[in-house]
């Protein structure tokens, strides 16, 4: 994994190097995380470019994308698929466990859509991206590193990673061990993440493209 310079993104990462449990690594410069890039200016915005991004999978809201638009809104790489809406029940007084549940277990046609929307970008990068990166872009790319062999425990250490209670007060502290459960709800609950995904709207194809593009094997440059 790599920490991304694209100027005023806080939260940027390659996910690059992260090892599968069948041998071989995530592919470099396939699958990018970031929170929103909205805060990109100029020479972020050429960063972007320069990194060969194929397609932007943007789950925020319709509202808050509207309200803060990308600056890639007008390209034909940028995708809204929203993993939330302002309709959505509010359950201020839960933890992110039960967040996160609440999302996996009231909208898995939403998660379904996101992984198809990875699977079938063009060829070249792929980031997906929220307002800070941490939660719906921390459970979508959960999920897609799931569905492609990333070990469970390296998962979470990725998804702790993005600690942004620092840069961004009131925002709760990602910890492994809630991933952990993310994760371990899926199998309990569903047989596992491709079963979720599959029963939702997305199809064997995606998987086999997900591997495809996002899978390097062992004693490639990427590993």
């Amino acid at each position: 994994m790599a920490t991304l310079d694209w100027p005023l993104c806080r939260n940027a990462r390659d996910l690059g190097g992260l090892a599968l449990s069948g041998g071989g690594c995530v592919r470099e410069g396939a699958l990018v995380r970031s929170d929103n890039l909205d805060q990109l200016d100029d020479s972020g915005i050429a960063a972007v470019r320069a990194a060969g991004v194929s397609r932007i999978v943007d789950v925020r809201s319709v509202w808050e994308c509207e309200t803060f638009p990308s600056p890639f809104a007008d390209d034909d790489r940028w995708l809204n698929v929203p993993l939330t809406d302002p309709a959505d029940p509010d359950v201020p007084e839960a933890d992110l466990f039960e967040l996160y549940r609440i999302l996996i277990d009231g909208y898995p046609e939403r998660f379904a859509s996101a992984i198809a929307a990875i699977a079938e970008a063009p060829p070249g990068c792929v980031v997906v991206t929220c307002h800070a990166g941490k939660d719906r872009t921390g459970m979508v790319i959960a999920l897609t590193l799931d569905l492609i062999g990333v070990p469970p425990e390296a998962i979470a250490t990725d998804y702790a990673i993005t600690n942004l209670t620092e840069a961004l007060p009131g925002y709760d502290l990602p910890r492994a061990e809630i991933m952990l459960q993310v994760l371990t709800h899926l199998e309990t609950q569903y047989g596992g993440t491709a079963r979720y995904v599959l029963q939702s709207g997305a199809t064997p194809a995606h998987l086999a493209s997900l591997t495809e593009r996002l899978c390097a094997g062992p004693g490639t440059v990427s590993c």
